[in-house]
């Protein structure tokens, strides 16, 4: 069974990541498919916004399940 720290380490790295991701997603697809050009700051809090909800989902979730009995083995 994952311990809290666990899940907050797991998501925390998971989130981190995603973040990553979305800001140079960010910095392609706005300016070059939808023609929408914002500052990299801009682009950068942006990502740490939605960083921010996805790193609480990603922990409530965790603990959710972790707590399904019936979803353990």
């Amino acid at each position: 069974m994952q311990t809290r720290m666990g899940s907050m380490i797991e998501a925390v790295i998971n989130v981190l990541v995603g973040y990553a991701v979305a800001v140079l997603a960010q910095v392609i697809v706005l300016p070059w498919i939808l023609g929408v050009e914002i500052a990299f700051t801009t682009n950068l809090l942006i990502g740490a916004i939605f960083t921010v909800i996805s790193l609480v989902r990603s922990y409530i979730l965790r603990r959710l399940f972790t707590g399904m009995k019936w979803f353990r083995t």
